[in-house]
């Protein structure tokens, strides 16, 4: 009986000295690796969470955010921590954040957490690398050749600008990021999917896109009820309608392929118009154009597509939300607005036209200083999500493989060293700024 106990109780006094060896070990680890490595300044925080929660904090898009000013003021522009169940480099260094771009697939990559990519798909051009991030990247960016965005998308951004601006009522009270999204969905959903504003199924689907949207931001809990959970079921139904597209496109194109071996014998100019728009159609979205011009397979153009609406519309909206903020502000700049547009708005009389081109939209000197300031002091993006492939050396401190590694764009935004009185909007610093100059965000 003695010996029964004895052997019962013997794996519970094990316990404490496996786990005391354990943790040994793995601050033997740490110590070895401080030792090996010339870290930046830093703590983890908590187990497991790290500093997390207190970087995640929210805060307004003109300020760093207390995290970032204490961590900064107490540590530097580089230093070490522990967010999103990594350890990490966190950089507000201007020279770093380039470096770290420039040396893309070489000695850093994308490395998103886990729960973006569950939401976006493993095929969105946001989580994937290497090659099959370039093959993508490169398809999205053949579609928006240059000769299409004079031709085509900027006479579409006019024609959605205008039927946004003509649902409103005259002294009516609207939210302008309301306004703006409904605008970049609107235009997304056209050149995507061909999808007009107003219709049904583009209602229905924007509001699935809502929801989605929310679970994007949110903590990743597939619990039933949360955002997240409500989040991945809109994603099944708008996947499930992008195949029911992708499937009607299919017919077009072979249909539209048969016709072309027919009007090899009859007379172009008598095709129909059904059959023109048909063809237009194949064509002029992006879901036509992948179909024709790639081997993607159905899970791939799914979560190319999604990927792209949701790049597409939210930075855009926000962007847009964020200049009228600013220039409800700034009367000086909204009087130069004005007078710039209706001076192109002159010429154009003139000369009897009356849309919009490209060598007006090159006219928008001062539009474009508008553009760049929105960009610079509202932060649409505020850092990004890469990991060291290699151990990198900067400035004497080390990045050890497989480290997160935070580039924060809007710590080089708002920094008085590379701009004058960072936190006012003044647009016309960009009349005078050396373009060598420009901020990350904005040059790319």
């Amino acid at each position: 009986m003695f010996e029964t106990e004895h052997h019962t109780l013997l794996p519970l006094l094990l316990l404490p000295s496996l786990l005391s060896l354990l943790l040994f070990l793995i601050l033997l680890k740490r110590r070895n690796r401080k030792t090996r490595f010339n870290l930046p300044p830093g703590k983890s925080g908590w187990p497991f969470l790290g500093e997390t929660i207190g970087y995640l904090k929210p805060y307004t898009a003109t300020t760093l955010g207390d995290f970032m000013q204490q961590h900064v003021s107490k540590y530097g522009k580089i230093y070490r921590s522990n967010l999103f169940g990594e350890p990490t480099i966190v950089s507000a260094d201007a020279g770093l954040n380039r470096f770290i771009l420039q040396n893309e697939g070489r000695l850093f990559e994308c490395s998103y957490p886990r729960s973006i990519g569950g939401i976006l798909g493993k095929w969105s051009m946001l989580v994937l690398v290497g090659d099959m991030h370039r093959d993508m990247r490169s398809i999205s960016l053949n579609f928006l050749s240059h000769a299409r965005l004079r031709t085509i998308l900027l006479k579409d951004v006019e024609r959605h600008t205008l039927f946004v601006l003509d649902s409103w009522q005259q002294n009516s009270i609207f939210s302008a990021q309301d306004e703006a999204k409904k605008f970049t969905f609107n235009l997304m959903a056209k050149h995507i999917m061909s999808m007009d504003p107003g219709e049904e199924e583009t209602e229905q689907l924007k509001k699935e896109y809502v929801t989605f949207m929310k679970g994007v931001v949110s903590a990743p809990l597939n619990l039933p009820g949360t955002a997240y959970h409500k989040a991945l079921q809109s994603r099944a139904t708008i996947l499930k309608f992008i195949e029911r597209k992708m499937e009607e496109r299919k017919l077009d194109i072979k249909e539209e392929d048969q016709e072309e071996e027919e009007v090899k014998t009859e007379d172009e100019a008598e095709m129909s118009k059904s059959d023109h728009v048909r063809k237009q159609r194949t064509d002029d979205d992006l879901l036509g154009w992948v179909l024709k011009h790639s081997n993607l397979s159905t899970e791939q153009i799914l979560d190319l597509i999604l990927s792209l609406l949701f790049a597409g519309h939210e930075t855009s909206s926000v962007a847009i939300a964020l200049a009228i903020f600013f220039l409800q502000a700034c009367p000086k700049a909204v009087e130069e607005l004005r007078e710039e547009h209706l001076e192109i708005a002159r010429a154009k009389k003139e000369l009897g036209e009356s849309e919009l081109n490209w060598d007006d939209y090159k006219k928008m000197d001062f539009t474009q200083c508008v553009i760049n300031e929105t960009l610079r002091l509202g932060n649409v993006v505020r850092f990004l999500h890469r990991k060291a492939l290699k151990d990198v050396r900067y400035k004497g401190y080390d990045i050890p493989s497989g480290w997160k590694v935070l580039p924060v764009i809007s710590a080089v935004h708002l920094d008085n060293s590379r701009y004058d009185q960072p936190n006012l909007f003044n647009p016309w610093r960009w009349q005078q700024v050396n373009k060598k100059f420009l901020s990350l965000t904005i040059e790319n």
